[in-house]
């Protein structure tokens, strides 16, 4: 296909994009006027590209409005159980394996890894995000840190191969007309190579921002006051709160009033003024005890419930006894099971009143996902336009129009150019693949790396299946969520309450290096 005028400044609007992010400058209006250029340059209609710069972040908003939603609910339950106290009483276990900061990296990395390679990253975002991001953050791992780890081992190293549920190999390897099986076997040496070497990166530029443990750290995270704790004696929140909040005072700090005169009050923790002898203090000690015993209840409630789901997706996955939850079915049902503690937590916490401060959790957790992730959605609808899948709908063509496939046309008339070196083929193909994952999907390139590794691989003497995991590679690190802002990294970038395009600029050396020796390794020995 000849390439017209859209093509170019797609093809220009990228560049811009890739050197604005280079100089650490925010992307929205180089993509917004990227968005109006190309639009109205394919369609010769002003009025359309002035349409299309709404259509785009419509477009954008509605592809990525489950991680949205799965932000916000999980945001909110862990707002439900912080008012309850039992989010401090929940991490107390990992405190004996994840002490500091540079245990918690390796320890959030692994789990991270195990849960992805089985059922994708999309549900191990909310599980480890829910349960191992506060223990890592009071243990000194810095935000930021817990992000690339939790990037780097299931956006990148787990994806990338897909080794269980092989729907990438599979991609690949029909494609390139080769073995899924070879392809699997491929990506996942390669996939390991690459992850270690940017995980142990990520961990040395990341090392010396690792602190002293500090529950401030946490508090200061979580957005709440940072009060110096006591030994033995748990944080009581230093601004007035409702009394079912201050469960996670210590039954240690509920000393009550023995003073005279007045009806005390005994709620809240226990320092009212009491009637003569201290029943305002009694009445205290009383409240907090049962609140502290529902603490204990949802501190065990919530890691079982969530220990349950990833057993019923084991079983899915390696027996006829239940149905098999995979991709979208498991993000749905870490949402589902999300939704249903919050209630539980919000009726236990907050009794007649559980209605209403239920939705003011879930209206907290909504604000949060968009103010932390809003600012994606015209950047990823820059980058949809692109797709054939998604332009017809930005740019509002008739049904039944072509739609342009602007990205894949522009790398179909690079391939011409490409010397016929193995060591230049296998770049080519990793730097392809980087490039269709820009759209932000990281499956979307693997036809055409597949494809290509098939008709360039026996030209060059390459096995087709090696080239076809080195594409993969570079696909799913780009576009699967690691390296690109505007992908599913925004998740991680979400629950780990870091700005997204700082997460993906701190990857971005780690993951290239580890890619770099991965393609390296590819060529030398496969």
């Amino acid at each position: 296909m000849e390439l017209g005028a859209a093509h170019w400044i797609y093809l220009a609007g990228i560049v811009v994009i890739i050197v604005v992010m280079i100089m650490r400058k925010n992307i929205v209006v180089p993509a917004v006027a990227a968005t109006f250029f190309t639009a109205w340059a394919f369609t010769g209609n002003i009025v359309t590209g002035l349409q299309s710069i709404f259509g785009a972040s419509l477009t954008a908003a509605a592809e990525l409005f489950n991680i949205f939603l799965i932000i916000a609910l999980v945001t909110a339950l862990l707002g439900a159980l912080k008012a309850l106290g039992a989010d401090q009483r929940m991490i107390e276990p990992f405190r004996m394996v994840m002490r500091d900061g540079h245990t918690s990296y390796w320890v959030i990395a692994g789990v991270t890894y195990v849960i992805s390679l089985f059922f994708w990253p999309t549900p191990a975002v909310p599980l480890i995000g829910a349960i191992l991001l506060p223990v890592a953050i009071r243990a000194g791992l810095p935000p930021l840190g817990a992000a690339l780890s939790i990037a780097i081992a299931g956006q990148g190293m787990a994806l990338s191969s897909d080794y269980v549920m092989q729907v990438a190999p599979g991609l690949s390897a029909k494609a390139a007309g080769v073995s899924a099986g070879v392809v699997a076997d491929r990506a996942m040496v390669l996939s390991l190579v690459v992850g270690v070497i940017a995980l142990v990166l990520a961990y040395v530029t990341t090392r010396k921002t690792i602190t002293a443990p500090s529950l401030e750290r946490l508090l200061a995270w979580e957005g709440g006051p940072a009060v110096p704790v006591g030994a033995g004696v748990a944080p009581v929140p230093a601004t007035p709160v409702p009394a079912a909040s201050v469960a996670s005072a210590s039954v240690a700090s509920t000393s009550g009033g023995t003073g005279s005169g007045g009806t005390g009050s005994g709620a809240g923790n226990g320092t009212g003024s009491g009637v003569g002898s201290g029943v305002g203090g009694v009445a205290g000690n009383a409240g907090n005890a049962a609140l502290a015993g529902r603490s204990r209840a949802f501190a065990i409630l919530v890691p079982l419930a969530f220990a349950a789901l990833v057993a019923y997706m084991l079983l899915g996955k390696f027996t006829d006894l239940v149905p098999e939850t995979i991709g979208g079915q498991a993000a749905a049902l870490v949402g589902g099971v999300a939704a249903v503690l919050l209630l539980f937590a919000a009726a236990v916490t907050d009794g007649k009143r559980s209605l209403e401060t239920c939705a003011d959790h879930v209206v907290d957790g909504l604000v949060f996902a968009v103010k932390a992730m809003g600012v994606v959605l015209p950047i990823a609808g820059f980058f949809f336009i692109g797709s054939e899948n998604f332009a017809g709908r930005i740019m509002g063509l008739a049904e039944g129009a072509k739609a342009p496939n602007l990205l894949f046309d522009l790398v179909n008339a690079a391939q011409g150019g490409i010397p016929k070196n193995s060591f230049v083929i296998a770049f080519a193909i990793l730097a392809i693949g980087m490039i269709t994952g820009l759209d932000g999907s990281g499956f979307a390139g693997l036809p055409l790396t597949g494809s290509l590794s098939g008709a360039l691989g026996p030209t060059t003497g390459m096995d087709p299946a090696t080239l076809a995991a080195v594409g993969q590679m570079g696909c799913v690190w780009s576009g699967g969520g690691v390296l690109i802002a505007w992908s599913s990294l925004i998740a991680v970038a979400g629950f780990a309450r870091v700005p997204v395009l700082d997460l993906a600029r701190k990857a971005f050396f780690p993951v290239v290096a580890g890619l770099v020796a991965a393609t390296l390794l590819a060529v030398i020995i496969f």
